[in-house]
């Protein structure tokens, strides 16, 4: 991480690299968040000319994730660890939990340390840091992550966890042993967990006028983490051995979309394959 301050954003925390995009920063300004810099919003402004509906886009893949965690709070999961959690916006895991069961308790994990420090900023204002834990960490190392999650209190692992990696694993490579890290962290879960997760595909995805989303990918490139795209059956893939909640590996955009309000979402209700995100939910047995 580079030290450097951003002449443009002279008030950029130390440690925090400006040198290129940050995903998370890049996600937060899609969301109409305000923890990004002049390089972050840049970027985003030339990805949404080649990409008009990626605003709508990035609050889809966020409402998912909302609706999977009500889903599970209602399933009696009472602890989540949410790794690559990104900078904190509306509708945070531990908010949406709460809100169901009152109990319930969080460990974020991201590796964009603007993205912990806003959480952990967040969780102080509301009085949560304790009950709730943010850590610093890279989702390739799940032993790891597991140990100073546990290590933190804040989960009991000889109950349920509900595990998200929403929006994160397309930006993990075809040449890095991804299947292989996920599995290691469905082994270490106890029995009755689930896993939450999403992925980017090009399979069964329709297209209109405007769209130059291979132009994104490219742009992508510059960033601190490139995406890449994934067929359905490799994203299945990362739910072997594990019981799939109806309706199994769906379209991201009406996955269990009758359960909560979701305008961005209902944007693409008659046509979901053109968000290009697919969603699954999986039950350890």
């Amino acid at each position: 991480m580079t030290t450097q301050q951003d002449p443009r954003d002279p008030d950029a925390p130390e440690g925090v690299d400006l040198e290129r995009p940050n995903v998370a920063r890049v996600y937060d300004w899609f969301l109409g968040g305000s923890a990004n810099w002049a390089i972050d919003r840049e970027f985003g402004s030339q990805v949404l000319k080649q990409f008009p509906e990626v605003k709508t886009f990035a609050r889809v893949g966020r409402d998912f994730l909302g609706r999977g965690v009500g889903y599970l709070a209602r399933q009696g999961i009472t602890q989540f660890l949410d790794i690559g959690s990104g900078v904190p916006t509306v509708g945070n895991v531990h908010q949406i939990a709460s809100a169901i069961n009152p109990d319930s308790r969080v460990v974020y994990v991201d590796i964009e340390p603007v993205a912990v420090a806003h959480s952990q900023l967040l969780l102080e204002r509301e009085g949560l840091l304790g009950r709730h834990a943010v850590l610093q960490g890279d989702v390739r190392d799940p032993a790891d992550i597991w140990k100073r999650a546990l290590e933190t209190g804040v989960l009991d692992p000889r109950q349920p966890i509900g595990l998200c990696l929403v929006g994160l694993l397309y930006f993990l490579g075809p040449d890095e042993p991804v299947h292989e890290m996920v599995q290691r962290y469905l082994d270490l879960l106890p029995s009755g967990s689930y896993f939450l997760s999403s992925h980017l595909t090009e399979d069964g995805v329709t297209r209109k006028e405007g769209d130059n989303r291979e132009n994104v990918q490219e742009l992508y490139k510059k960033t601190s983490a490139p995406f890449h795209l994934r067929s359905r059956a490799e994203f299945t893939a990362f739910f072997d051995g594990l019981e799939l909640v109806e309706p199994g590996i769906d379209w991201m955009a009406t996955w269990h979309l009758d359960e909560a309000a979701s305008r961005a979402s209902d944007r693409f209700a008659d046509d979901p394959t053109f968000t290009g995100g697919l969603g699954g939910l999986g039950r350890k047995p």
